[in-house]
């Protein structure tokens, strides 16, 4: 795990389809053609955004948006026959497997509760995987036969979160993430595999600090994991060995920085590891184990993360983040040479767990989307330069080219710092400044919007609605700087950030400066709400998903890992009081004008209801207009199809209220 993937909507999956692919090429991420550095993006000007014609577009059809299935965490059989992976397809996140040479998915288990990281045994006969309840983020482990059967509840500890199972090379240990109920520290413990007993093999002591397994060695006696602050803005590496728990630190160093080990070299004599030691910015390198040398394999102004050796080890895989679009390289370790595996612009990462090789190393598991296609696996074989399609996320309603494709804009804003967003503009709008605007903040704030599948905004852009998604100041993927950019200051810069793309529509000379909109989730949540008060005269309307209203009545109610992640951001709360108060929306309330419409799951335990009631209590004292909607058996993001129609459905109908039908 690094810093780019982790964000208060972790957990949300947003998988789907692709018309076309292109070979293997070599090529360079130097070569690509993008800015060189963040620093230099190239400012948009707002008039060259153009609208185009489209005689076939018009709304799309909520429903057909939900039933367009998310697809992800896909697993090799240990012959690499069959794949293991996570799909809704009827609703519900639920373990499939299909024929990796393709052909129809055969669901393997059914259940309301959402089932993710399945891992096959080394002799193929089990999957193991991790299933929550009613949308709580308390994991059990489960097994269920790999042919199919009734599943067995491994760990059955409702107090202790069990996630991230890693099988021992001979199959008779698992390695997991472990974490009671009441504590911020996530440790690895030891399942044996045949008595079930759980044994825990790090005992962190400080409040701050989890620990993420990354591999085993080949010969099953050493564990290679991650220790990460709260903040994710320092990590390291470390070998453990199984029998004595010894811990070695094989990346130590002074200050805050990443290293973030993500695979052995099957000799193990190499690791593979990310790290953000040159000027901020993730890059790869290759570790000898024994005398700690890195040797950098990139050198970028922008995020890189690195992938898996091979099984043989000759190569290995890493992905580029250049400006939220994402590629994946082939390295072959005797030459040195990157070659990219192209399917297109948008997302293309490698997706295997606990790695997307084949057993032969001959072919790999890659997810792709767009902000038109939503995320598919593909198989790639890796002798023919082949990529091959292997599921099939969208329903065939659903056409590309009936949906505005997101455009990579840049501008100013109040400091002068340069704010990468993602705009949607419909078809055929008029440039006469009378179509409604919406605000697309991401969650996090350790986040980012990448160019991935938006159903958000496609379900919006579809029906006229400008949509830009800014990644503002604490974003990741533009160096730790920037990620950092608004440290005690949440609500502050980044909120002006997000009022900056708000202008930037209507510089466009399409938006409406009085009919502009602001809606996201958990962070976006949070700052749909702090917007609409501490900037009340920018928003019309207003929709936020399960977000914070109170900091410090967030510290009391949430659970304890994610305390720690906000006393990162914002201070100790009780040394740094002022920046909790100044952050939260409850003290800007009263000077609210947009309409703002409330939805919360139930069980959520990052953004407890508690703050979405207390919004709706303050808020209708004042006598603002505000509703509410409260979904009982979902957590932190919705995760039932019938829900997550139902929220998209009260989206649209809020902001056509209270935008597009505004005089």
């Amino acid at each position: 795990m690094t810093a780019n993937m982790v964000g208060r909507i972790a957990g949300l999956l947003m998988v789907g389809l692709i018309a076309t692919a292109s070979l293997l090429a070599a090529d360079s991420p130097a070569n690509s053609p993008v800015a060189n550095s963040a620093d230099d993006r190239q400012i948009t000007d707002p008039k060259s955004v153009v609208s185009t014609t489209n005689p076939a577009a018009g709304p799309v059809p909520i429903p057909q948006l939900y039933y367009t299935r998310s697809t992800s965490q896909p697993a090799w059989s240990p012959d690499g026959r069959e794949v293991v992976f996570t799909t809704n397809l009827t609703g519900r996140f639920n373990l499939w497997k299909v024929s990796a040479a393709g052909g129809w998915p055969v669901q393997l288990l059914q259940s309301d509760d959402r089932q993710f990281s399945a891992v096959w045994s080394p002799d193929g006969k089990w999957v193991v995987y991790e299933q929550d309840f009613g949308g709580g983020e308390l994991y059990d482990l489960f097994a269920v036969a790999s042919d199919g059967g009734e599943p067995i509840n491994l760990t059955n500890t409702p107090d202790v979160s069990e996630t991230n199972a890693h099988w021992s090379p001979d199959g008779s240990t698992l390695a997991i993430s472990y974490r009671p109920k009441t504590s911020s520290n996530t440790d690895i413990a030891l399942l044996d595999w045949k008595t079930r007993k759980v044994s825990k093999l790090t005992n962190e002591q400080m409040k701050n600090r989890e620990w993420d397994v990354a591999s085993w060695s080949a010969d099953g006696k050493t564990i290679y994991a991650n220790r990460y602050n709260a903040g994710f803005t320092d990590s390291e590496a470390y070998r453990i060995d199984v029998a004595s728990g010894k811990l070695e630190n094989l990346t130590p160093h002074q200050g805050d920085v990443l290293y973030v080990v993500s695979s052995v070299s099957p000799d193990g004599r190499t690791l593979l590891l990310t790290s953000n030691e040159k000027g901020g910015y993730q890059n790869v390198a290759l570790v000898d184990i024994a005398s700690k040398q890195r040797t950098w394999v990139t050198d970028l102004q922008w995020d890189v993360e690195a992938g898996e050796f091979s099984p043989d080890g000759k190569s290995f895989t890493y992905t580029t983040n250049f400006d939220g679009r994402s590629d994946l390289y082939l390295v072959d370790r005797a030459t040195g040479q990157a070659a990219v595996l192209r399917l297109g612009a948008g997302i293309t990462r490698p997706d295997g767990n606990p790695t997307a090789f084949s057993p032969s190393g001959d072919r790999l598991l890659v997810s792709h989307q767009s902000s038109t296609q939503p995320a598919d696996l593909w198989v790639y074989d890796i002798a023919a330069h082949q990529p091959r399609q292997l599921t099939f996320s969208a329903i065939a309603s659903l056409n590309p080219s009936r949906l505005p494709a997101s455009q990579l804009v840049h501008y100013k804003t109040f400091d002068g710092k340069t704010i990468s967003a993602f705009l949607w503009v419909p078809f055929n709008l008029k440039r006469d400044g009378t179509n409604p605007g919406i605000v697309l903040p991401h969650g996090g704030p350790t986040g980012q919007t990448t160019d991935s599948f938006s159903k958000t905004a496609a379900a919006l852009a579809s029906r006229g609605y400008v949509c830009i998604a800014p990644n503002v100041r604490g974003s990741t993927g533009y160096g730790m700087e920037f990620q950092r950019a608004n440290y005690k200051d949440l609500g502050g810069g980044d909120l002006q950030d997000e009022v900056y793309a708000a202008h930037f529509l209507v510089a466009t000379g399409y938006v409406d400066e009085h009919k502009i909109g602001i809606t996201g989730g958990s962070y976006g949540g949070y700052m749909a709400m702090i917007a609409i008060g501490r900037t009340p005269d920018v928003w019309a309307a207003a929709v936020e998903l399960f977000g914070i209203t109170d900091w410090l009545t967030e510290q009391e109610h949430e659970e304890p890992e994610l305390q720690q992640y906000d006393q990162s951001i914002l201070g100790d709360p009780v040394k740094d009081r002022k920046s909790y108060e100044d952050a939260s929306p409850i003290k800007y309330f009263k000077d609210a004008k947009a309409p703002l419409l409330i939805l919360q799951g139930a069980n959520d335990i990052r953004d407890p209801k508690e703050e979405a009631e207390q919004a709706e209590t303050i808020l209708k004292k004042e006598g603002k207009i505000v509703d509410a909607h409260y979904y009982p058996d979902e957590g932190h993001g919705f995760a039932k199809r019938e829900n997550q129609i139902d929220a998209m459905e009260r989206t649209v109908a809020w902001f056509d209220r209270y935008l597009k039908n505004k005089q």
